[in-house]
C-alpha cells in the first residue's frame, strides 16, 4: 500500500500470529494495488476482469465505497475519487487491511496492542496499566513537531493532508469532473475502527467546513482539524481525549499523519 506498517503488541502470543497478521496485509496490496497491474483491482478497473470473479473482499469494500458515498452525498466516490477518473477504493482499503489484521491477532490473545499504518493508528487495551496510548497528531510544517497529543484506549485515530502527497484529494462531486481541495491543512478523525475513521478524515478533508459536524454526527466519532490560518479546532469527543495530556509533548506510539 505504499507505506510502514508497524505492529507493538505488549501481550505474549503465538509469533504466528503476527506473521500472519502481515501476511494478511501484503495479501490485500496484492488484491487492491493500483500500482501493480495484474492485482484484482486493477484489472476490473480497466475492464479485464468481471467483479463477480474477484476475490469476496472486493465486492464487501466496494460495498462499504457505496455506503460511505450515499452517506456523504457524493463527496466520497470510489469511482471519482481520482483526477484521472479510475476505480479507487484506497480511501478505505487501508484501514480496512488494519481492522483485518487487529483481528487476527485478538483471536490469537492480543488485548493491548497498537498498529500504525502509513500514520494512522488503531490502539487496543493499553500499553501499560492505567495509561493509554499517546498519539501524536503531525504539525503541517514541522515534521519532527506534533500539533497535539491524544490519549486513547480501544480506538483508531487517522488523519488526511496535503503535506507528504500534495493535492491528492478531489471532490469528485465537481461539476467540471473531480477537482483538488485544500480546505484545511490536516484533518484527524477518531473512531472504533481504522475502516471509518480513515475514510471519514478523508471525506471530512474534501467537505471543508460542513464535514466537522458531519463526522460529529457518527456515534463514536470525533474530528480536529488545522485550518489553513493555523487555527486548530476541535469536537467533543477528541477533548476528552486531549484532557490531562501534556499537548506538546511526544507521542510514545505512532504519529498520525
Amino acid at each position: 500500500m505504499g507505506t510502514v506498517v508497524t505492529i507493538d503488541i505488549r501481550d505474549d502470543i503465538d509469533p504466528d500470529a503476527v506473521e500472519a497478521a502481515i501476511d494478511h496485509l501484503h495479501t490485500v496490496d496484492d488484491r487492491f494495488s493500483l500500482w501493480k497491474p495484474e492485482s484484482e483491482l486493477s484489472l476490473l478497473a480497466r475492464g479485464d476482469l468481471a467483479l463477480e470473479d474477484c476475490h469476496p473482499d472486493v465486492a464487501d469494500v466496494l460495498g462499504l465505497c457505496e455506503a460511505l458515498r450515499r452517506d456523504s452525498g457524493g463527496a466520497f466516490d470510489a469511482r471519482r475519487h481520482r483526477r484521472d477518473g479510475r476505480l479507487d477504493p484506497t480511501g478505505i482499503v487501508k484501514g480496512w487491511s488494519v481492522d483485518g489484521a487487529a483481528r487476527i491477532l485478538e483471536a490469537a490473545g492480543a488485548r493491548s496492542y497498537a498498529i500504525a499504518a502509513g500514520g494512522d493508528v488503531l490502539a487496543i487495551g493499553e500499553p501499560e496499566p492505567g495509561r493509554p496510548w499517546r498519539v501524536g497528531i503531525r504539525h503541517p510544517d514541522r515534521p519532527d513537531r506534533v500539533a497535539a497529543v491524544l490519549g486513547v484506549r480501544d480506538l483508531a485515530v487517522a488523519t488526511s493532508a496535503t503535506y507528504e502527497r500534495g493535492g491528492h484529494l478531489v471532490d469528485p462531486r465537481a461539476a467540471g469532473g473531480p477537482t483538488p481541495v485544500r480546505p484545511f491543512r490536516s484533518v484527524t478523525v477518531t473512531g472504533p475502527t481504522l475502516t471509518w475513521a480513515d475514510a471519514y478524515a478523508t471525506t471530512a478533508f474534501v467537505m471543508g467546513e460542513p464535514g466537522i459536524a458531519w463526522v460529529d454526527a457518527h456515534p463514536g466519532s470525533g474530528i480536529l482539524v488545522i485550518t489553513d490560518d493555523d487555527r486548530v479546532r476541535w469536537t467533543a469527543a477528541v477533548a476528552r481525549l486531549r484532557a490531562g495530556l501534556d499537548s506538546t509533548s511526544r507521542p510514545t506510539s505512532g504519529v498520525a499523519g
